[in-house]
């Protein structure tokens, strides 16, 4: 994905004069991955910004080609990259984020970043102390060799079906993982499992910054890589900020609610959410 293609859109939604909102996906999935939800929040009004991690590439073919492009990037540098894009926008954005996408959304919230976030399954941030063994299972292709900490990842079909589409019918796993999946750096992975004995993990969140603005946080019922242990652990740290903050379980649904059959049920919860706070016009 690169800096022009960012810059264009940063562009296109100044331009609008609509609010922002910056789409943030996580590990294994490319911006591609939020297309139809940029579609239903510009119907919405608002200005949809879909930018990638640094370097990612623009297709999932290319991606798949090509998977030393992921590998090497760590939560702090996605931070600041995304924080760059955001200073460039002359409206505040709302920021939607995905798993690590979702730990990144309100690493920038805590920055006062954001004038409204949605955290989807996210990843844990320093602090979130529960480890569920489904986790730890899901984790296990990146966690179990040290050396990945410099390199990118890919899944494999089951490793995908555990992970991500537990939630799922077969015949639509095999479909997501052909339409989505691609190689993902291990070193958040890492970072993430040593943060609570690493006292400068550049997976902190500043919950406590007093502009951090409306934060809901959304759980997937079914979800083997950030179960409710874990984003109900993050709401309880993000609880005690001025800002609203809220949580919500969508039945029935694993890792995957963002991009399967059911994505527009999560989208329009995340939208009635923003819509509550932000007049996107």
């Amino acid at each position: 994905m690169s800096a022009e293609h960012d810059r264009q859109q940063v562009e296109q939604a100044n331009a609008s004069g609509r609010v922002p909102a910056v789409f943030v996906h996580g590990l294994w999935l490319l911006p591609s991955s939020w297309d139809r939800w940029a579609a239903v929040f510009a119907e919405a009004g608002f200005a949809p910004v879909l930018p990638g991690w640094p370097d990612d590439p623009q297709t999932v073919a290319e991606a798949n080609e090509h998977p030393e492009t992921f590998a090497g990037k760590t939560v702090g540098q996605v931070a600041d990259h995304f924080a760059g894009l955001i200073g460039g926008l002359t409206r505040r954005p709302v920021v939607i984020g995905h798993s690590f996408g979702g730990l990144l959304a309100q690493i920038l919230a805590g920055r006062g970043l954001s004038c409204a976030t949605v955290a989807i399954d996210p990843a844990p941030f320093q602090g979130v102390l529960p480890l569920p063994i489904s986790s730890l299972r899901a984790a296990a292709p990146v966690l179990t060799n040290p050396a990945n900490f410099h390199r990118a990842v890919p899944l494999t079909f089951e490793q995908f079906r555990y992970s991500f589409a537990n939630a799922v019918g077969e015949e639509e796993a095999k479909q997501l993982y052909e339409t989505f999946a691609v190689p993902a750096p291990g070193a958040p992975l890492f970072q993430a499992a040593v943060a609570n004995f690493n006292p400068w993990s550049e997976t902190k969140v500043d919950t406590e910054h007093p502009e951090r603005g409306p934060l809901l946080l959304i759980s997937g019922e079914r979800d083997h890589t950030v179960p409710w242990a874990l984003t109900n652990a993050a709401y309880k740290k993000q609880a005690h900020n001025p800002g609203v903050t809220e949580i919500v379980e969508i039945p029935g649904r694993g890792h995957a609610l963002t991009i399967d059959s059911g994505w527009r049920e999560v989208c329009d919860t995340a939208l009635t959410f923003a819509r509550r706070f932000v007049s996107p016009e």
